[in-house]
């Protein structure tokens, strides 16, 4: 009995000298500060509220996540206001009160844009801050959201910054990074980039009776003590305010609970506080990024598909602009392209993705997304047609066509040009600039004529149409055959489509793949079969239940196009399905008109919905209106594209149905399924950011709709048709023998094609890039340009870059403009220039080109 007393009273000893216990206080960290902004939240008084308090209470230390833009208006409504803040900014040392952690443009989730927008949200947003600031300095990353993805290491590195925060603990709403252990981490990227990291501790539990906080928000002595339980020296917590509240410090000040918390910027904590504290080294999957939306529901949909749409557009109207700098000598188009990226970082804010539905009538989010993206569209059309125009030197002739690639590898695809006026369209053949005939034929409405087109890497090519008798060409054919399924067949592909059973792909055999069968016979469910839960209307329906029509739109020779109708719970759909000699892409365009607004998914019971309960409607994907893909392929694994990055899903299902068990399920451009030893697979690409299914007993599956509460019971509805276009690509071998990501970027990048003249017959090629690395942009700083190369993963360490034009000098830069090296260059007896980049996988690398010009 003794024994066990004087243990306990020891214990109870231990505890009071290891937690402060009440007879004296242990001291902890806090990161306190202001997020939001002029497009989110912040009312005109904040900056002198601001202003004031720190004044007021001199231990306070802030970190800001406000929108850039805030600072115009600030400027204008309270000159005083802003002076003052102005002079408190002005210390940007260690132990400077305030410092800005996240100048992104618009605050980006991140991980559902593309890599380069993630560059351009950081490089306007610090351009803007410093305009405002000009002793700023970003050492330290942090966001109130989720605004996290596995590529920022790198990013970060190559703007200046030392250190980053996974935390986020008062705003979990759309989800929260994997606990990891340890006070510190050396967070490494997926190309070895490594930066110093505040992780969500192991021990910061999401907060009970919350789907929106860990239990780091306020300091809390359990948090605390458990940190220091842990072997944490410098345990820290974190709120980052909503800009327009009142708190001042938000925690209080002076010793509570036994827990001294001490103000801190993230720039102090990590380069005085805890500076010399152990770090282990955590090589962060994009499935360590635990987040969801309201996935599959309408507005979603089209938010992502406008921004994809947007993104794509302007880096190709980028790429038009500098091939007609370097071969016209046209001024850069700057001040439209600055208009065009600030409208689309706008769409990129998250507030966008997570409360579409907020702002007043005619001008919520999804209506700002709506007319952000249209400005964004206006001026990358009108580039891409003044950029066109200055190649040609003079107006097209009609036919004489122009062929623009701005990807980076060379491309052979089938395009589509308006039938030129003057030529007999029933008697006409297509020449490349040799003269000689390239595989073509008329559309059914006689309209248009599709033609092979062979374009160099970021370059173009001339073709014309010209009357004459073209022959007999053999290709693509399809055919009904005796049990009424249609037969469509390449030199790719045979595939079987079952009329009978709403249209379903019955069989896809690859024909220069040993004849392998990609579709399981075996799943009860269809391939490319529509099905989920109407729970209005009697629970699961299928496009399988009832049979289809099949229209055919083109018969080939060269493509094959069919329209397969039918309806699914009353409502009418159409899957328009492409393929074409010589493509692997399989293409497929969903419109379903909706008989209403029929309820798909699980369904939230009438008054039943709560903040607080985990349990969500929309995360249960299981009964969402899914595209179902049964694949034969054993034992499958799965692959996925993020921003400069591909994840090797370790996940045995996709599939959740609470907060507090959220699975990062996200497709951004693309999932790959393979077979055990990655000998077989398909590749399923989509117009915008969403989500898949998949288990060890649940095919591929593509999130088509819900229709249900989402977050905060707002009603997510069905308010007019859906509209989806996504692309199948049966391969062999793994994501990168397989080119996956490069037939991405060129599905996103579609060749261009313009009325022309015979000027453009001989065709250019600007970028030549090695196999596996990606154009991610090309842009003008003055006279110089700016070449940035991704190693998607496939490429080799060390590479050439060609380019056709000459420089001054070649070498390096960073993300922020500081220069990085020198690079060797030559120039080739043909006058082209010749460089060695050297990048690791999934390297990002940006190439000033000093004093460019054209040969």
């Amino acid at each position: 009995m003794k024994f066990k007393l004087y243990k306990r009273l020891f214990t109870a000893l231990l505890f009071t000298v290891a937690f402060g216990g009440y007879a004296s206080a242990q001291t902890a960290y806090y990161i306190d500060g202001y997020h939001g902004g002029i497009w989110g939240h912040y009312p005109d008084w904040n900056t002198r509220f601001m202003a004031d308090m720190l004044k007021k209470n001199p231990t306070w230390k802030i970190n800001l996540e406000l929108e850039p833009e805030t600072w115009d208006r600030a400027m204008n409504v309270d000159p005083a206001a802003y002076a003052d803040f102005k002079a408190l900014f002005a210390d940007q040392s260690l132990n400077g009160r305030i410092e800005y952690v996240n100048p992104q443009y618009a605050q980006s989730y991140n991980y559902n844009i593309s890599g380069e927008s993630i560059i351009r949200q950081f490089s306007y947003g610090i351009k803007m801050v410093r305009a405002h600031f000009p002793e700023a300095v970003f050492t330290s990353y942090s966001s109130e959201e989720p605004c996290f993805t596995t590529a920022l290491p790198q990013i970060l590195k190559s703007f200046g910054y030392k250190y980053a925060s996974l935390k986020n603990p008062n705003t979990c709403w759309g989800g929260y990074t994997r606990s990891h252990a340890g006070e510190l981490v050396n967070w490494i990227g997926p190309d070895g980039t490594a930066i110093t990291t505040s992780p969500r501790y192991a021990g910061e539990k999401l907060a009970p009776n919350s789907t929106w906080q860990t239990i780091a928000w306020n300091n809390s002595r359990g948090y605390i003590n458990a940190a220091f339980a842990a072997g944490m020296p410098h345990p820290v917590g974190m709120t980052l305010q909503d800009a327009g509240w009142k708190n001042g410090p938000f925690i209080g000040t002076g010793v509570k609970n036994g827990i001294k918390s001490v103000y801190t910027t993230w720039r102090n904590y990590f380069g005085n506080i805890a500076k010399n504290d152990a770090r282990q080294n955590w090589k962060v999957s994009q499935e360590d990024m635990l987040v969801s939306l309201v996935w599959g529901s309408q507005v979603m949909q089209r938010i992502a598909q406008k921004v994809r749409v947007s993104e794509n557009k302007l880096v190709m109207a980028e790429k038009m602009a500098a091939m007609a700098k370097i071969y016209s000598g046209i001024k850069w188009p700057g001040a439209q392209l600055d208009s065009a990226w600030r409208t689309l970082l706008l769409s990129q804010h998250h507030d966008c993705w997570i409360v579409p539905y907020n702002g007043k009538k005619g001008d919520t989010w999804a209506d700002k997304v709506s007319r952000w993206t249209t400005n964004t569209n206006l001026i990358c059309d009108s580039i891409i047609s003044a950029s066109q125009s200055s190649l040609n030197n003079t107006a097209g002739t009609g036919n004489y066509i122009g062929v623009y690639n701005t990807a980076g590898s060379d491309r052979e695809e089938i395009v589509s040009v308006k039938a030129p006026t003057g030529v007999d369209i029933g008697h006409f053949v297509v020449l490349n600039n040799k003269g000689v005939q390239v595989p073509a034929q008329l559309t059914s409405d006689k309209t248009h004529v599709l033609f092979r087109a062979q374009v160099p890497s970021m370059g173009y090519a001339g073709y014309q149409i010209k009357t004459n008798e073209a022959g007999v060409i053999k290709g693509a054919t399809i055919a009904v055959l005796a049990n009424g399924t249609y037969l469509l067949e390449t030199d790719l592909y045979k595939i079987i489509i079952d009329a009978a059973h709403g249209g379903i792909i019955k069989s896809i055999i690859a024909k220069t793949l040993n004849n392998k069968q990609f579709v399981d016979q075996r799943d009860a469910r269809g391939f490319n079969e529509l099905r989920g839960n109407f729970y209005n209307d009697g629970g699961f329906k299928s496009t399988a239940d009832n049979s289809a029509v099949i229209e055919v739109l083109e018969k080939g020779p060269l493509q094959i196009k069919l329209a397969i109708k039918g309806t699914i719970n009353g409502s009418d759909y159409t899957q328009t399905l492409t393929v074409a000699q010589g493509q692997p892409l399989i293409g497929l365009q969903l419109t379903i008109n909706w008989n209403g607004n029929p309820g798909i998914g699980s369904a939230t019971p009438p008054n039943t919905y709560k903040l607080n309960e985990p349990r969500k409607a929309f995360y249960n994907d299981r009964e969402k209106l899914l595209a179902y893909f049964p694949l034969n392929l054993t034992q499958q694994r799965v692959y996925k594209n993020a921003p400069f990055d591909v994840t090797e899903s370790k996940l045995t299902n996709t599939f959740f149905t609470r907060w507090d068990s959220i699975k990062n399920n996200v497709l951004l451009n693309w999932v790959d399924v393979t077979d055990k030893d990655n000998r077989y697979g398909m590749a399923l690409f989509t117009d915008h950011t969403t989500n898949y299914t998949h288990g060890q007993q649940f095919p591929l599956g593509l999130d088509i709709q819900y229709s249900g509460l989402g977050l905060w019971g707002r009603d997510h509805k069905i308010t007019a048709p859906t509209t989806i276009n996504y692309a199948l690509v049966p391969h062999a071998g793994k994501w990168d023998k397989a080119r996956i990501q490069q037939l991405s970027d060129n599905w996103n990048e579609p060749l261009i094609v313009m009325a022309a003249t015979a000027r453009q017959l001989k065709g250019k090629s600007l970028i030549s890039v090695p196999e596996g690395y990606e154009i991610s942009s090309v842009t003008f700083e003055g006279n110089d340009m700016l070449v940035r190369l991704f190693n998607t993963g496939a490429g080799n360490v060390k590479s050439k870059v060609i380019f056709n034009c000459t420089a001054a000098k070649v070498s390096l830069c960073e993300l922020d403009g500081r220069f990085k090296e020198r690079l060797p260059s030559a120039k080739l007896k043909n006058g082209l220039l010749v460089t060695n980049v050297s990048m690791p996988k999934f390297g990002i690398r940006t190439i000033r080109l000093v004093n460019a010009k054209g040969i």
